[in-house]
């Protein structure tokens, strides 16, 4: 992604290495359509998304075409691409953006806009599509935000609505069929505009009246007037998700995810996903079952995530999951449904479900008053939530989290005091369970954004200054004991929903604020209100006019994009949201006449529609059953770590060989305890930086090992590149709590005379102090006791021995040369430093 002379200076140089495990390199001269798949915010964030990794493997598993890896870079590595007069690459191959066919970018949600222009802009492409010429790739967007992308449309050449896992391949086609010195812009895009569900932004022109409103939706006389969503009929093709891409730095949904299901037809009326991905389409029990045994095995993660809009909805999940649960007890792997819906969580699941690690367990009532919910067509009672509420205390949950929003359509004050008599009653049901020890509630508000293609899409949304009145009251009357109250920040709200009902102009605005500092809005660290306020001053835009209520005979910004439910459907939905009338869910009751499914092609897939507990094959019990085993044997491996893997921090590297070990089938002792962790002891942290020919940890194991040598190897097979076991030996199991580490360090120039006198000066002295300041306190540290080699070889080439004793401050490399030879901080960064050895001590 960058160029890898400057990791020594970016702060969490892992998320720009690459080499991750199951990631593909392809020759690059043998395919005849290259891609950049990217992901417009950090690497964190863009590695946790599935949608990505799917469209990626299915690239990378045709032999025409090759898929590599963006994320938009942190501040600090933009401003040093910038300063190096860099380029922005893949993670892959290093190989500049600007070299692809197409660049493929995510639009996962509105506050990612900037981060656009980032990447583009860092990898030399003009913003502007109209500004492109026949020699630069194809720009493509897709994702959950191609529904309404008319703020960034003029941005791109071509946005993919809808499902993208057949699409994708077609867009690739068409583009590899013209050699790029051949290629006519023009009529490419012609031939895109073909593909169902391909919307090509030049075809198509917004006009504004004179408040800046749109009056009409122009198209080419020879082009589409609509442009429907793309949808796979199932979800039957498996090959291209059992080879995951095992990030080496830590992402904030690290786990296997398995999709059991797409779409949802609950039909919450202020949903957007329950319009834009519908009709359900669910996975087998036995598809669910290969894809979770051939990931694991494949990976080595910890945890596995069973996804879906609402996991309890899948028909399945009483059949599933106990049958997962049981099959990966034994390897201490967790399986977990991030999205659980009140009134599917019935007994047997809540069984299942108190046998992975209680951390919190979460609830979305969305509205305080049962009228509310009856609006939005939520379908849940109270009495619903507060039996989940009274199960999870007793079943031993220390915290329950209860979602909120404010701003929904008819809400009142009454709503708002009908959110604190839930909490209160949910609080009643914490104090009166019988589990033991502090419990919590932690309540959560958002800001309701109304949401294109939705029954709500033409509401209004409130203002900064009445979701900041309505939070300072709720927070005023929820200061109760054990009950902590979040909330979403208003001013994210108010620029999601201006983005969200927005139209073309905004595009001008995106350029402005980014030309004023604008960056990774998503990030309250980063957001600034202001920036994007004067940017649209500058832009003669009126963003609060966005959030306007709108008529039903109004021309959206977005109404030439079709989500494949019925503009007549959603209106009646808004209708029956005034009534109170409740739409039920066509999977288990009769189709609602939504116009999306054909039922030949495109139709609701459903496995078990009575929801009847069917047979797994397997014992269901409802309590880990570990086999218990009191053998141990230990063993020391050594290995080394060197080129770019040495920029991972000590804790990313102990991640990285915990899952090549379950990888290797390599099975260790556990801790007991809340969060059981592999019996696997660590040498001293090792710099970030520094290379090493000596690391080394223990493990303890269940078995012997029968044949170092062939364990040796399969570890290797899958340790990523840069760490390389050497060998393995039996260890009584103890680290020894003084150690002797030996390091040879080689700057860029010949150290001066000044710096050799201060090395000299340093070994003849008896004490020598240095300041450390750390959270706000500084303390002083005599290091001298703590190096007993420091001598210079070579004109520029220094050996040095350091000792480390178990809890206690030690010193890295890098603070011996800024601290004690006066080396300055960049210098100090571009030394090479090597790991040599290490040795215990004796007394």
């Amino acid at each position: 992604m960058i160029n890898k002379k400057i990791l020594p200076y970016v702060s969490k140089p892992g998320r720009y290495l690459g080499h991750e495990y199951n990631s593909t390199i392809k020759p690059w001269d043998t395919v005849m359509t290259r891609c950049a798949l990217i992901f417009p915010d950090l690497y964190e964030i863009g590695m946790s998304h599935q949608g990505l990794q799917i469209l990626y493997h299915i690239l990378n598993g045709n032999d025409k075409f090759l898929a590599e890896r963006c994320y938009c870079p942190d501040t600090d590595v933009e401003k040093l691409i910038r300063e190096k007069n860099e380029t922005l690459t893949t993670l892959e191959s290093s190989h500049p953006l600007i070299d692809f066919d197409l660049l493929g970018f995510t639009l996962p949600y509105e506050l990612c806009y900037t981060n656009i222009l980032t990447v583009l802009d860092l990898a030399g492409v003009p913003f502007l599509a109209a500004e492109r010429d026949d020699t630069q790739p194809i720009i493509l967007a897709g994702g959950a935000g191609a529904l309404n992308p008319e703020p960034v449309a003029d941005f791109f050449d071509a946005i993919l609505l809808g499902d993208g896992e057949e699409a994708v391949l077609e867009i690739a086609e068409i583009i590899g069929n013209t050699p790029g010195n051949q290629r006519e812009r023009k009529k490419l895009l012609e031939q895109l505009g073909k593909i169902k569900g391909v919307y090509i932004p030049s075809h198509f022109k917004p006009v504004y009246d004179k408040a800046g409103h749109t009056v009409e939706i122009q198209h080419r006389s020879d082009s589409q007037s609509h442009i429907s969503r793309r949808i796979i009929p199932n979800l039957d093709r498996i090959d291209h998700l059992k080879n995951p891409i095992v990030p080496n730095a830590r992402i904030v949904h690290d786990r296997l995810g398995i999709e059991v299901a797409r779409g949802c037809t609950r039909g919450c009326r202020f949903c957007q996903a329950g319009i834009i991905y519908r009709p359900v389409r669910e996975r087998t029990p036995q598809q669910i079952r290969e894809l979770a045994m051939a990931g694991i095995e494949d990976s080595g993660f910890e945890e596995l995530a069973l996804l879906s809009l609402s996991t309890g909805d899948y028909s399945c999940l009483e059949q599933t999951l106990p049958e997962l649960m049981n099959r990966f007890a034994d390897n201490f792997t967790s399986v977990s449904m991030p999205s659980m819906r009140v009134g599917t969580l019935t007994q047997p699941i809540m069984d299942q479900i108190k046998r992975v690690r209680k951390t919190g367990f979460t609830l979305a009532p969305e509205a305080g008053s049962e009228r509310l919910r009856r609006v939005i067509n939520k379908g849940i009672t109270e009495e619903d939530l507060l039996s989940t509420c009274r199960e999870a205390f007793g079943l031993g949950w220390k915290l329950v989290k209860l979602y909120f929003m404010i701003g929904l359509p008819t809400e009142t004050k009454k709503d708002h005091e009908e959110i604190v008599e839930l909490v209160k009653k949910a609080k009643l049901e914490r104090d009166q369970g019988t589990a033991r020890g502090k419990k919590q509630i932690n309540v959560s508000v958002g800001t309701f954004v109304p949401k294109p293609h939705t029954p709500f899409q033409w509401e209004r949304q409130l203002s900064m200054e009445e979701s900041y009145s309505t939070l300072k009251k709720l927070k005023s009357d929820l200061k109760l004991k054990g009950v902590n109250l979040k909330y979403h920040n208003p001013e994210l709200s108010f620029l999601e929903g201006v983005f969200s009902r927005g139209d073309r102009r905004l595009g001008r605005l995106i350029v402005t604020a980014w030309h004023d500092g604008a960056r990774l809005d998503g990030w309250t660290e980063y957001f600034q209100l202001r920036t994007w306020q004067e940017a649209a001053q500058k832009c003669h835009l009126d963003l609060e006019d966005y959030l306007r209520p709108r008529s039903m005979d109004e021309t959206l910004p977005w109404q030439h994009l079709h989500s494949g439910v019925d503009l007549d459907f959603l209106k009646n939905e808004y209708e029956k949201a005034l009534t109170e009338s409740y739409t039920p869910d066509c999977r288990y009751h009769s189709c609602q006449k939504c116009g999306l499914c054909d039922f030949k092609t495109i139709l609701p897939i459903v496995h078990n529609r009575s929801k009847k507990q069917q047979e797994s094959g397997l014992p269901l019990s409802t309590d880990q059953d570990y086999k218990k085993n009191d053998s141990h044997y230990r063993y020391i491996v050594h290995y080394s770590k060197r080129g770019e893997i040495c920029f991972l921090g000590h804790l990313e590297i102990l991640q990285v060989i915990f899952r090549a070990l379950r990888r290797a089938n390599i099975k260790t002792h556990y801790s007991k305890g809340f969060n059981p962790s592999p019996k696997i002891s660590f040498g001293p942290a090792l710099a970030v930086g520094t290379e090493s020919l000596a690391e080394f940890f223990i493990m303890d194991l269940t078995t012997p090992l029968s044949d170092r040598k062939t364990v040796i190897k399969k570890l290797n097979d899958k340790l990523p590149q840069g760490l390389e076991v050497t060998t393995v030996e039996k260890h009584p199991g103890k680290i020894a709590q003084e150690i002797l580490t030996s390091y040879i360090m080689v700057l860029h120039s010949p150290l001066s005379d000044k710096e050799k006198t201060r090395i000299t000066d340093f070994s003849e002295s008896r004490s020598f102090s240095i300041q450390r300041s750390r959270k706000g306190k500084t303390t002083s540290l005599d290091v001298r006791p703590l190096v007993r080699k420091l001598r210079c070889t070579k004109p520029d080439t220094i050996e040095l021995e350091t000792v480390s004793i178990a809890s206690r401050p030690g010193i890295k490399p890098v603070e011996i040369l800024t601290h004690i030879i006066g080396v300055n901080k960049k210098r100090a960064l571009e030394t090479a430093i090597l790991k040599t050895g290490w040795r215990t001590m004796n007394h």
